[in-house]
């Protein structure tokens, strides 16, 4: 089973194309709440939406031909120019895939508070698209106007799915090629899945549930690649130290004591596991108090209200619904004077 699906890189392209959901079902919140009532153009609003889609399409696809071909090039090196420091490599890169599960496991158990970040995020972009655009040439801006919405999509995604490029490299490098394929495509069918249920009103109780199962397992897997990272280190030392020969005869039933095992290893196992409890517990302490442990409380600004925080959140709202607007508007230009 470990070598036709690769746990990690499931829940990797699990979290990253929920995210990517999450963004197409902003933007598209955010054009139904603008432009879809009565007295708009529904050919506009349904060009516009289609806008969103190919900017999601065309970054996904992109960043999925660029993840093949940065995994299948290290497979196809490794196999002709890593032999002989094989428990190296191997070593080196499951102690990578651990602390990149690590990172993105805490990741993931925030992934119910995504839409409010999300949401915050595009209306700065939508907003500062404006701004840039104002004070340009009336063609540059037609022009804007026309592909906003593929431009937003296509970019955000790029950057966030070439973050997940990464990741996926640096998980899939400690498990055969042919478990990456079938993880990958998992991965994408249940996070748009998710994200759809999501967008359409789901339970968030029942997906923080599974979004905590989903973690506990990463970090046991995590912390098995910690540990067999260790060994790894220490077995190569071995080798170098009894010559190849010896070492071979050394991997099989009956060579030696099963109820036997490395200290390395065991005692790694244990530190991983105290490091992310520690983690927790500090992450958990600095979202209740505002600060980390050991550091002094910082002094709360109160040049700004709570209702100025929100007026200034209004703002932002209303100047990007008057830019979608605005946008909706431009299109509405370009096709009366198409047909």
């Amino acid at each position: 089973m470990s070598n036709l699906f690769a746990v990690p890189v499931f829940f990797i392209v699990f979290r990253e194309t929920l995210e990517t959901a999450v963004i197409v079902s902003v933007l598209l919140a955010f054009l139904k709440k603008t432009i879809n009532n009565p007295d708009s153009d529904k050919a506009v609003y349904k060009r516009l939406v289609r806008q969103i889609w190919l900017g999601t399409a065309t970054g996904l696809l992109i960043c999925i031909i660029i993840g093949s071909g940065l995994i299948g090039a290290f497979y196809t090196l490794g196999n002709n120019s890593w032999e002989k420091y094989e428990y190296i490599y191997e070593g080196s890169f499951a102690i990578i895939s651990s602390l990149i599960i690590s990172i993105l496991g805490a990741a993931l158990l925030r992934v119910s508070k995504m839409q409010g970040k999300w949401r915050i995020k595009l209306a700065k972009v939508l907003e500062d698209r404006a701004l840039t655009v104002e004070g340009k040439r009336a063609s540059i801006k037609l022009w804007f106007g026309q592909y906003v919405l593929f431009m937003v999509p296509f970019v955000t995604i790029m950057r966030e799915g070439l973050e997940a490029v990464i990741f996926v490299a640096g998980v899939s490098f400690s498990a055969p090629a042919t478990a990456v394929p079938l993880a990958v495509a998992a991965g994408l069918i249940a996070g748009g899945a998710v994200g759809w249920l999501i967008y359409n009103g789901g339970k968030s109780s029942q997906l923080q549930i599974f979004l905590v199962i989903s973690t506990g397992l990463l970090y046991l897997v995590a912390a098995g690649l910690f540990s067999r990272a260790v060994w790894f280190f220490e077995q190569y030392k071995w080798n170098q130290a009894v010559g190849g020969e010896a070492a071979e005869m050394g991997a099989g039933p009956g060579s030696y004591d099963i109820d036997q095992t490395t200290y390395g290893s065991v005692i790694s196992y244990n530190i991983y596991w105290i490091t992310v409890i520690i983690g927790f517990l500090v992450m958990r302490f600095k979202e209740i108090n505002g600060h980390l442990p050991f550091r002094k409380t910082q002094q709360p600004d109160h040049s700004q209200t709570e209702s100025d925080s929100d007026r200034g959140d209004m703002k932002k709202y209303t100047q990007t619904s008057l830019f979608l607007t605005e946008v909706s508007r431009i299109e509405e230009q370009r096709c009366r004077s198409t047909y």
